[in-house]
Parts: C-alpha cells; sequence; structure tokens
C-alpha cells in the first residue's frame, strides 16, 4: 500500500484515529484536512483559546476534546477517550501563554519535576514518552503536508535575484541561531545582521529589521540541527508575507522539505504579486 505522506512510519495504519493536537492559526486545519482527504479518522484535541473555533466546530462532540494549555494528563485522558491510535502535533501556542494563564495539571507538574533541565527539547521529548506510554504513536508533525512543504530553488520565478553569497550568509547564521535553540530566523543585508528571531517569533523580528528602512534585505527561516519531528517545524504563511512586504524585505530563503508553507498555492500566488522572491536552500 501507498502510503499518503513520507513522512509516515512504514507500518502506519490508516484506519487507527489520527488525533490532532491542535495550537493555532492554519497549520492545524491543513493538516485536518490532508487527513479527511486520505480518508483517514481524525480526532480533534484543542487548546482553550488557542485553536481555531471553526475547526472545533468542525467535529463532532464524540471525537473532540478541548484542555488548557499545560494540562498533559487531561490530553492523555482525552487520547485514550478518543481512542487514538496516534497523535500529531501541529500549531504554536501564544507564546506569552507560557508564563501566564498556564494551568499545568497534576501530571505536567510531576513531568516538570523530575526534569534536570527545562527547555523545549527536554519538555517535548518527556511528553513524546507520556504518550507512547499510553499506547499512541507520535507521527512527524510534517505527515500529510507533503505538497506544502518548501521545495528547492527558486520557487516565484525562474532565477534567483538576491545574492547568493548573502543567501548563505544569512543561511551561516540562521543555523548557528537555531543550534543555540535561540530562534529560527533571521534577517540579513549584504552580509550584516539586522535581526534575529527570539521568543517574540518571526513577524515581531521582521518589525524590529524594518526601523533601518534599507533595501536588499533577506529573511532565512531554518529548523533546528537534530530537529524533534514531532513538535515545532517552522511555518511560513500570509501573515508573514504581510510582515515582509511592510518591511521591504525581498526575499524569503526557506529550507527545503524542512519549512511548512500555511496553504502554499496561495502563499506562492500572494508573494509573486508582492514582488517577494521565495527561495528553497538545501
Amino acid at each position: 500500500m501507498t502510503l499518503p505522506s513520507k513522512y509516515l512510519p512504514d507500518d502506519f495504519d490508516a484506519i487507527r484515529p489520527v488525533a490532532v493536537v491542535a495550537g493555532q492559526r492554519d497549520y492545524p486545519v491543513l493538516t485536518v484536512e490532508a487527513l479527511r482527504r486520505a480518508g483517514v479518522p481524525v480526532r480533534l484535541i484543542a487548546f482553550e483559546g488557542e485553536t481555531r473555533e471553526d475547526l472545533w466546530e468542525s467535529f463532532p462532540e464524540k471525537d473532540r476534546a478541548r484542555i488548557h494549555v499545560g494540562q498533559v494528563g487531561h490530553m492523555l485522558k482525552a487520547l485514550r477517550r478518543l481512542g487514538a491510535g496516534y497523535a500529531i502535533f501541529v500549531g504554536q501556542i501564544t507564546p506569552g501563554r507560557l508564563f501566564r494563564d498556564l494551568k499545568p495539571d497534576l501530571k505536567a507538574i510531576s513531568i516538570l519535576a523530575r526534569l534536570r533541565e527545562r527547555n523545549a527539547e527536554t519538555i517535548f521529548g518527556a511528553i513524546v514518552d507520556e504518550v507512547t506510554k499510553a499506547g499512541v504513536r507520535m507521527l512527524d508533525a510534517r505527515a500529510f503536508l507533503d505538497e506544502h512543504l518548501a521545495p528547492p530553488g527558486v520557487m516565484t520565478g525562474k532565477r534567483l535575484h538576491a545574492d547568493p553569497e548573502h543567501v548563505a550568509h544569512g543561511v551561516r547564521i540562521a543555523r548557528e541561531v537555531a543550534r543555540l535553540d535561540i530562534g529560527q530566523s533571521v534577517v540579513v543585508r549584504k552580509g550584516t545582521v539586522l535581526a534575529v528571531e527570539a521568543f517574540e517569533g518571526t513577524d515581531e523580528m521582521i518589525r524590529r529589521a524594518s526601523k533601518y528602512k534599507t533595501d536588499r534585505l533577506i529573511l532565512v527561516k531554518t529548523a533546528k540541527p537534530g530537529q524533534n519531528p514531532f513538535f515545532d517545524w517552522p511555518v511560513f504563511g500570509l501573515d508573514t508575507l504581510k510582515s515582509l512586504q511592510a518591511a521591504g524585505v525581498e526575499t524569503a530563503a526557506l529550507e527545503k522539505e524542512k519549512v511548512v508553507l500555511l496553504d502554499k498555492p496561495a502563499v506562492l500566488a500572494e508573494a509573486r504579486r508582492a514582488g517577494i522572491e521565495l527561495y528553497g536552500f538545501e
């Protein structure tokens, strides 16, 4: 049998339900739509105040559950109640919510208590362990979205207008920033770093870069080295394109097959209209 995505395990069973643990915006919506097209049974675990309400409403009551951010125990119970064979975590959580309005349950508190280091890698790893112990297999967060990933080369024209050396410089900086777990994007200009993404996210970082009001700006977005495949693949969508246009950024270099274009046809069409070139680097 041909699998509906190359990011699925070889023994993927399309009869077993996939629970989409959905953060905000469009990433979860694209994933749910792709699962439904593939004929895979889908369940939804939504986060209070984060998951799009129209996505929530598209599921019958028996196939959905809603939890607060930080409620790991409640999530595990929901996975069991929904009969999930697989879980896929897609969509970001509002950064500030991790500092306020966080409502950890006893399971989350116990996980944090036994971690020597509390960073994204260790916390995500502990969650994967708990989900696996519950008898649910985690799926790569790119699964079913193969057609929405950044391809290699120029996506919006015949050739790259930006200087390849300037792009390569940006790629080196972005990969080092990602290796240090600071962020996944940078804005550069002619070998100079203008802005580095941190906790505030890509769009806010682009706005910081815009204050220099100069030309030849390049956004570079990359995945972390050794990226945990179950969480946090970088995304690029129409909101980021609007930020690039407002800031005068002319080129966006996106790592091949590691950056998810949120509705790729719409993103490419809008990028061409706005005169912003998109380039997939190796």
